[in-house]
């Protein structure tokens, strides 16, 4: 099964590579965008009996090692291949 995480740092927690962006956007014109927030998107494919298994596999994987959880939140997508 395709599994996407999106991770991204937790409300209250600072951006500086967020900031840098926005910085930068704003100074090439883009100056709409603000509260730029950097994050990080992994895909894997899983092997599981089934969309529940898969995910509750990759949460472990989160727990453990994809994310730092005491400052990054995390959401798993399961694509279910039926």
């Amino acid at each position: 099964m395709k599994v996407t995480v999106n991770i991204s740092l937790k409300e209250g927690v600072l951006d500086p590579q967020g900031r840098a962006v926005e910085k930068s956007l704003s100074t090439i014109g883009f100056t709409e965008a603000s509260n730029v927030r950097i994050g990080k998107q992994i895909t894997l494919d899983v092997e599981a009996e089934d969309a529940a298994r898969a995910h509750q596999r990759v949460a472990r994987m989160c727990e453990q090692i994809l994310a730092n959880t005491v400052i990054e939140d995390y959401e798993i997508t399961v694509e279910d291949e039926q």
